[in-house]
């Protein structure tokens, strides 16, 4: 496991007030949604992304149009951040290392990302976490050559196999019923480095949303039931109304536990399953903020993005009461296609909902499964607010 003594030789280091700047490394919808909050902290924030269109560049102070491992972009970064994160877990990992070795504090350090960009290495780590939480990943093995194809146990088919590296929202994973349809599917997968999990009887899926701060301050956001569509998120729901009340603790515990054993700053997702016999399985970890924690902007005290800029800024974490039930729904580029053709949504239907709560990120042209934008539909009820859900839903043209 790793040590976390990196965050306690920080515990005395002094807070980086504003109008400091930040560092974002990434420009899309969370970093967007991270430069919103940081600016209205005070705070001036210059964001790394190659993208000319980035849509958190647009509203940032500053945009370097920069690959990730372009050296001249990272020296002036360096030279105007105080502080630096990311709003996704592929970046380098050898990026955030140069930050960190210039002096600048870096939340989360390349270290805790590397764990979330390897599906092998995370599942070992989550394996480890388990000895100490009871919460562990679902059976599963490791493929890297032709050779361990016919090695596999048969009690994990039927299977997931999913890459090792540089998969999300669905891509880079195929089902596997018998073990007859392994070889072509890694095949066509690239013959790269997988994992093959064992499919197992899914009730429903949760996530749980941790923030940990430089001195090892840790709070938990209230856990969110996700339903996925095609592997991209649909819906989120808070309070999960599915789950155990006793399952709460559990995995709430679990979460922090794996932030503490990475020695992790900043804000941490991590993803699991529910099984029908109310087994919780671990599926992933994702060391940013997360699409399921965007109920937390309306819904809540302290949004996940206010946190990542205490977190990073080396300030008193925020507090992560629910002020009301919330129902998410996620926009993709599909509600712009409906009737066949390209054309606006309807968000003044949306908006006759006095309760739903409207984030599109500035991008530049809607695609098929592109993520445009999501709604928090609020509610007195759990009820009030799916029901508040679906009709939003149905507005736009999407099977609520």
């Amino acid at each position: 496991m790793m040590s976390s003594s990196h965050s306690t030789n920080l515990k005395h280091q002094s807070a980086i007030l504003p109008p400091a700047w930040l560092g974002i490394l990434g420009g899309g919808q969370l970093g967007r949604m991270f430069v919103h909050e940081a600016q209205s902290l005070g705070y001036k924030v210059c964001v790394l992304d190659p993208d000319p269109l980035s849509p958190g560049g647009a509203v940032a102070e500053k945009h370097l149009c920069a690959n990730y491992d372009d050296a001249a972009a990272l020296q002036e970064m360096a030279a105007l951040c105080a502080t630096i994160s990311t709003e996704f877990e592929n970046v380098p990992a050898k990026t955030l290392d140069y930050f960190e070795e210039q002096g600048i504090f870096v939340a989360p350090r390349g270290a805790c990302v590397s764990i979330a960009q390897d599906r092998i290495v995370e599942k070992q780590f989550l394996e480890q976490c388990q000895r100490l939480s009871g919460i562990g990943p679902a059976p599963h093995a490791v493929i890297r050559s032709e050779s361990d194809l016919a090695q596999l146990p048969d009690h994990l088919f039927p299977g997931i196999l999913k890459t090792a590296r540089l998969g999300y929202d669905g891509k880079g994973q195929v089902t596997i019923y018998q073990r007859n349809d392994l070889a072509k599917a890694w095949h066509d997968l690239g013959s790269v480095a997988c994992v093959l999990e064992k499919r197992m009887p899914l009730a429903f899926e949760v996530s749980a949303l941790v923030v940990r701060g430089h001195d090892g301050q840790c709070v938990a956001y209230p856990i969110s039931e996700n339903v996925h569509r095609n592997g991209i998120l649909h819906t989120s729901t808070v309070p999960s109304p599915s789950l155990l009340a006793s399952l709460v603790p559990k995995i709430i515990h679990a979460s922090q536990l794996i932030a503490e054993e990475m020695g992790y700053v900043g804000v941490l997702c991590v993803e699991y399953f529910v099984l029908d016999d109310q087994t919780v399985i671990a599926n992933e970890i994702a060391p940013r903020p997360h699409n399921s924690g965007h109920y937390t902007m309306d819904a809540c005290v302290t949004s996940q993005f206010e946190q990542q800029v205490r977190a990073m800024a080396r300030l008193p974490l925020g507090d992560v009461r629910l002020l009301t039930n919330v129902s998410m729904l996620n926009i993709l580029g599909d509600a712009w296609f409906v009737s066949g053709t390209m054309q606006e949504p309807a968000w003044n239907r949306v908006l006759d909902h006095p309760s739903a709560k409207l984030h599109l990120y500035g991008k530049a042209s809607p695609k098929p499964g592109r993520k445009m934008g999501h709604i928090n539909c609020l509610g007195h009820t759990i009820e009030e607010a799916k029901q508040a859900c679906a009709e939003v839903a149905t507005h736009l043209g999407i099977d609520p």
